[in-house]
C-alpha cells in the first residue's frame, strides 16, 4: 500500500512574462506571494485542504498550469496512474513528469508538506 494525495497546483510562466503572471495571479487571488529562496517558486496561496497554488519560474517552456501529486511511494503511484492510462515523460530529482491522456502534464514528487498523513489517500 502507498499513500498519495494533491499537493500543489503550478503556475508556470516562461522567463519572459513569469513577473507579470506571478504579479497577476497573486493580485487575482488577493494573495501576497512568498517566494522560496533558492528556488523558482513562490507560494501564492494556501488552501484549506492543504493544498498550495504556487507560481513556477520556467526556464523555457510555454505557460501551463500543472499539478503535482505527493506520494510516500512514486514508484507505486506512478505505477497506479501508468495503469490509469498516465505515459511517463522524463525524471528529475525524485519527479516524476507524466502526462495524462489528453497530453496534460503533471508530476509525481516526494513527500513534501508537513500535513500529508492527515490528508493523503492510502491506495491498495
Amino acid at each position: 500500500m502507498h499513500r498519495s494525495r494533491l499537493h500543489v497546483v503550478l503556475i508556470d510562466s516562461p522567463p519572459e512574462s513569469a513577473d507579470a503572471a506571478l504579479d497577476f495571479w497573486s493580485a487575482a487571488l488577493g494573495q501576497q506571494p512568498t517566494p522560496e529562496e533558492g528556488t523558482p517558486f513562490s507560494v501564492i496561496a494556501r488552501l484549506e485542504g492543504g493544498q498550495i497554488v504556487a507560481h513556477q519560474r520556467l526556464g523555457e517552456g510555454e505557460p501551463r498550469i500543472h499539478l503535482d501529486l505527493e506520494s510516500d511511494d512514486t514508484a507505486a503511484e506512478v505505477a497506479r496512474l501508468e495503469n490509469l492510462g498516465a505515459t511517463r515523460m522524463s525524471e528529475y530529482d525524485g519527479c516524476i513528469q507524466l502526462q495524462d491522456p489528453s497530453g496534460l502534464v503533471f508530476c509525481v514528487v516526494p513527500v513534501q508538506s508537513a500535513d500529508f498523513d492527515e490528508h493523503a489517500t492510502t491506495w491498495p
